[in-house]
Order: structure tokens, then sequence, then C-alpha cells
């Protein structure tokens, strides 16, 4: 027998030992038993999941903010956690996700987990804890094409743009994006009726919604926020319209009327390409309603709302530089935002320099009509300039 070498040989304990120095067993064999079984175990658990995330920063300079207060009162151009963007430098977030997915199996079962830290990692209000974004159960049932659910934390179904930053066109976040729901905890059901159409309904606890304006944590148990989506993609059979997408959807909160006012947002955006290959467009419409306002006092007196009506357009120049420009106009009755309407332009340029890191410089100006920017703002023009990177793995 092949004589292991000392260091081999402790890590076995002396009864294992004992029987290999009489023949009733070999090191070899020892040495098989104690490590197959638990690497197996370990590569079976882990074989289908996958590790991304990514580090995400920014440099950041609103020109005539050095004096008075100015630097407070800034637009709504929030970060996924609702932090205003001053002067300085700023760790945005380092997200870490690690995933399951559903196999092709009839009963497939998988999950998410994301975590998310600095100043933009806000959960859902009254929800897991901090740091965790997202967290669900993904399960399939063999209802006619199949029915996929997601259970637990999950992102909203309405929205151009995402939490988080990497998904988004652009570094700083649009109106529409600041009176929209962003996270929920409960269930989703999707239903992909064919290739160009697909239905997502849901219920969530009403006090574990984050993000929006009008959202209540104080709710009762029985009082829930109820979702449904239909998108629609466009067929090959349209030319150069193939692959566009149009999704529509509306989420209902109840609210509290001695507490706190509910909310409807109601929700239409759509995304195309042009016959100029490398030019895609797009729009997003949002409307916000304010209601149950009796007893509320200033926080919705007379249920009040906004609406948000916002372009996009993205030119990738070569295979490393982009140009992302996006338009919005905002209407706001009352819902507290900037006092009647204001308007956003933002100019984004992205190029890859460097491998898996994204790079972006933009340029956005913020013009309230007649507001002003912040509750006790005097500033009517606002001004930012930006150096954002974000490194994906």
């Amino acid at each position: 027998m092949k004589k292991l070498s000392v260091k081999n040989e402790t890590q076995f304990n002396k009864w294992t030992l004992g029987l290999a120095a009489v023949g009733a067993v070999s090191l070899a064999s020892a040495v098989q038993a104690q490590q197959t079984p638990t690497m197996s175990q370990v590569q079976t658990a882990l074989s289908s999941t996958t590790l991304s995330g990514y580090v995400d920063t920014a440099a950041i300079w609103r020109p005539g903010t050095d004096t008075g207060s100015g630097g407070v009162n800034t637009p709504i151009y929030s970060s996924a956690g609702g932090t205003s963007l001053n002067d300085g430098f700023r760790l945005n977030s380092v997200d870490l996700a690690l995933d399951k997915p559903l196999d092709e199996s009839q009963w497939a079962a998988g999950y998410h987990v994301e975590f998310m830290l600095g100043p933009d990692a806000v959960p859902a209000v009254g929800g897991p804890g901090p740091g965790i974004r997202q967290a669900y159960l993904a399960l399939r049932t063999p209802i006619g094409n199949g029915i996929t659910w997601k259970v637990g934390v999950w992102d909203t179904i309405i929205g151009y743009e995402s939490s988080s930053d990497p998904l988004n066109p652009n570094f700083t976040r649009s109106y529409g994006y600041g009176i929209e729901p962003t996270t929920h905890t409960g269930i989703l059901g999707t239903y992909q009726v064919n290739d160009e159409v697909s239905l997502s309904a849901g219920v969530a606890d009403d006090s574990n919604i984050s993000g929006g304006v009008g959202v209540n944590a104080l709710h009762s148990e029985s009082q829930k926020a109820y979702m449904g989506s239909i998108a629609l993609t466009a067929p090959g059979s349209l030319g150069f319209m193939k692959g566009a997408t149009l999704t529509l959807g509306a989420i209902d909160t109840a609210g509290h009327v001695s507490t706190a006012p509910g909310s409807t947002s109601f929700y239409a955006g759509l995304t195309m390409p042009t016959p100029i290959s490398a030019l895609k467009v797009g729009a997003a419409f949002d409307y916000l309603d304010l209601h149950d306002g009796t007893g509320v006092g200033t926080a919705n007196p007379s249920n009040n709302s906004a609406w948000v009506a916002g372009l996009y357009s993205s030119y990738q120049a070569t295979d490393k530089l982009s140009l992302n420009l996006r338009g919005e106009y905002l209407a706001d009755d009352g819902a507290g935002l900037y006092g009647s309407a204001a308007e956003e332009v933002t100019a984004t340029a992205q190029y890859n320099l460097w491998a898996n890191v994204i790079s972006r410089l933009e340029f956005r100006w913020d013009h309230a009509e007649t507001g002003a920017f912040g509750t006790s703002g005097t500033r009517k023009n606002d001004f930012l300039l930006a150096l954002n990177l974000i490194y994906q793995f």
C-alpha cells in the first residue's frame, strides 16, 4: 500500500488509522470517503447557482450650490434609496445577487436573493430589513404554457427605469421613477400567452411598498396592494418594429381614511427600434392618483394627483460608445412635488473603456415653472454634471 504523507495522515482520527494498520480499511479509501461525499454535496447544491453584482460609484458637481440653501433644495432626481445628489464623491451601492434559475421541468423551482449596501440601499418599508433588495422563490406550475410565480420581495411591475443603475440608460432617475412604487412583498404570477403577449398579476402587503408618493406604512393587516400588467411585443412581421414592447400596468393601494391616503398608479411604457438600426426610442407615462383624503389634513385634502410624461432615445454610435437622451414634463396637482410643473433634460454619454466597467458622463438640467426645488427652496433651475463608474461581475 502506498504510504501517505504525514500531512495526509493527520487528517484522520486514531480510530481510522488503527483500522488501516490492521488492514481493515485502506487510507486511500478513507481519503475518498472523507473528501468526495462532502465535495459532491456542495457541488450538487450550488452547481446551478450563479453569483453576480456590481460596485457603483460617482463624482457629482452641481454648479451654484456653494452658498445659501441651494445645496439642499434638490430636484427629485433621487437614486434608488431616495437620497439627493449633492457635490462630492459618492459610493452609490454595492450589489450582490445569488440566482438559481428555473429549469425546463414542469414543476421547476429556483430563487433570487439580492443584497444591496450603500446610500441607495433602502428596503421595502416595513419589509425584510436593511441590505435586502430582493429575495423571492421562483416557482412554475404547469397550467397552460406555465405560470411563473415570485413569492417574497420583488421589484415592481411598472416603470421605465430600474432600481439597479446598470439597467438604466441614464445615471440619475426620472421624475416618473420618483412617483412610482419600487418594491413589493407578496406574490406575483406571470403567464406567457405566446411570443407577443405576457400577463402579470399580484397582491402585496400595502405596508411593504417602497418608493413613490402617498405611501402609507400604517395600514391594517387586511389592506393589500393589488396590481396587474400586460406586455405586448411586436412580431417579426412588422419589419423594423420587430421587438418593440408596449407595457401597460396599474397598482392600487387601499390607504386609510384617518391616517394617510391610498394611491393608484397607472403606467404606460413603450420601447421600439427605428429604421436606423443604431437608434432606439422610448416613451413613458405615469399617473399617480392620491385618494381617501378625508381626515388626512395637509397630506391630501382633496384627492390630489400628479403625472409625468417622458421621452427617451439611445444611439449606439460605436461598439463602445452610446448616447442616451431623456426629456420629461411633470404636472403636480397638489401631490407635494414642485408646486405645479417642472421639466428636466438629461444627456448621457456612455463609453466602455475598461472591460466590465460602465463609464458615464451625464449632464442634467431641471426647471421648476412656478414652485421651487425642495420644501423651502428658491432655485427654479438646477444643473448637475456627474461621472458614474460601475464595475459589473
